[in-house]
């Protein structure tokens, strides 16, 4: 049977969820069956779980600062509060059953606090050190720059390549990544690229947009989803 995979959204003012099609296609391409998560559901996470086989936590706005311990910096963006609880929950009930975890963009930051790390808000006012751009102009499914992958990672043994092309749309990224995760790629200035778990049978967060990729059939995004996607197939705990 396909896995059942749960999806997190966009949620605007409370009122209307948004979820772009790529993560849908990307998932039922990959052989999964996609549902999408609607903030309201926080006392049913446990019962959800013994429906989902697993969780991709997509892309969105900035996330609250005081999530982490920090108050806004002046460069922060608008947030979800609604979806950062909710997600929260959802990464900590995922981990905790060892179900499969795929964070994509603003989701591999969510992961990385959820289990105690922290975040730059605004990565351009909060490093000293040149940075490449990572809000490319171009087109979501145009890979901007490179990012470096550990040999000794899920990461590599999904793509098998040290360096690898990626696309790029965020300006807040992950900090300090405590254990059992560790940092599986940077890109060339240093900006944490993937992070994914020693504990976990797979629990992998990418700043970048697989799923854009994805579409245009670039295969390294492939590897990436149907990797998440056999993971959750072959996953049956909490079951």
């Amino acid at each position: 049977m396909k896995p059942i995979i749960g999806i997190t959204s966009s949620v605007k003012n409370d009122l209307k969820h948004t979820l772009a099609n790529d993560y849908i296609e990307a998932i039922i391409t990959a052989g999964g069956i996609p549902v999408i998560l609607p903030i309201g559901i926080e006392k049913d996470i446990e019962n959800l779980f013994y429906k989902i086989d697993g969780l991709l936590l997509s892309g969105g706005g900035d996330i609250d600062p005081l999530l982490f311990g920090e108050e806004p910096h002046p460069n922060l963006g608008e947030i979800e509060p609604g979806r950062d609880s909710l997600e929260m929950l959802l990464v900590q009930q995922a981990l905790k059953l060892n179900k499969p975890v795929l964070a994509i963009c603003r989701g591999v930051q969510i992961l990385n606090i959820a289990v105690h790390g922290d975040m730059y808000q605004d990565i351009y006012s909060q490093i000293e050190s040149p940075l490449i751009q990572h809000s490319q102009h171009a087109v979501r499914h145009h890979p901007s720059h490179y990012v470096a992958i550990s040999p000794n990672s899920l990461l590599y043994s999904i793509l098998k390549e040290t360096r690898i092309k990626v696309n790029s749309f965020h300006h807040q990224a992950v900090r300090s990544v405590p254990k059992p995760f560790i940092i599986s790629a940077r890109s060339t200035d240093g900006i944490i690229e993937a992070i994914e778990s020693t504990n976990h049978t797979f629990a992998l967060g990418v700043q970048w947009h697989p799923e854009c990729l994805a579409h245009t059939n670039e295969q390294t995004s492939v590897k990436i989803f149907r990797s998440f996607v056999h993971a959750c197939k072959n996953n049956e705990v909490g079951k």
